[in-house]
């Protein structure tokens, strides 16, 4: 059962800043699942394959199993993801991820400088993001004639929901993400076959 008014983060974001030369970056994305929040650090380390460390923490709930992981990524141990879930769990947001990359800048921090700075990153990159309220959402597969495009288009971005692919055959078909609301008013619509995947 999904718990009422849990907070997350309105979207993707990255926020940059400099502690006694290191720089660090900031980078906080809302999640639904284990594996999105995964290939996001993923992602992340790639991209930033160069930095001395690229520490993560996220929480979020995939069918009613809650997952809640910090990475270090090679810090000392309890100084970069636990700060950083500490702010995640202070802040009240679920279902996200934050990741920090930092660049050595050959000053030392020291473990309490350390724990500041991670804290910090994903304070500015959660506020930067936004808190919002979260609105549960589900994927379903929508198949409906080409004259409905523009209707059944309308009620998803209305809603802040989003199409994840589209086919076009005899008829229209698109993958989605709903939130209850756009589900409720397309399910009422006559000729739109809704399957829950």
């Amino acid at each position: 059962m999904e718990r009422k008014f849990m907070k997350t983060i309105g979207r993707e974001c990255i926020i940059e800043f400099e502690e006694k030369k290191s720089k660090f970056i900031g980078y906080a994305k809302p999640v639904d699942s284990k594996i999105e929040a995964e290939k996001f650090i993923q992602m992340i380390k790639e991209k930033h394959y160069d930095a001395t460390h690229n520490c993560s923490a996220y929480k979020l709930t995939e069918n009613g199993q809650e997952y809640f992981k910090v990475d270090d990524n090679g810090e000392p141990k309890g100084t970069a993801g636990k700060p950083m879930g500490d702010i995640i769990t202070y802040m009240e947001v679920e279902n996200l991820v934050v990741v920090a990359t930092r660049y050595f800048g050959g000053i030392k921090l020291g473990a309490g400088g350390l724990v500041r700075a991670y804290a910090k990153t994903a304070k500015l990159a959660i506020q930067e993001a936004g808190i919002i309220d979260y609105i549960p959402k589900k994927v379903y597969l929508l198949e409906f004639s080409y004259e409905k495009v523009s209707e059944v288009e309308q009620i998803i971005y209305k809603n802040g929901d989003e199409i994840q692919e589209k086919g076009y055959n005899d008829r229209v078909l698109y993958k989605v993400t709903l939130s209850d609301s756009s589900y409720n008013e397309l399910k009422d619509k006559k000729d739109i076959m809704i399957v829950n995947i």
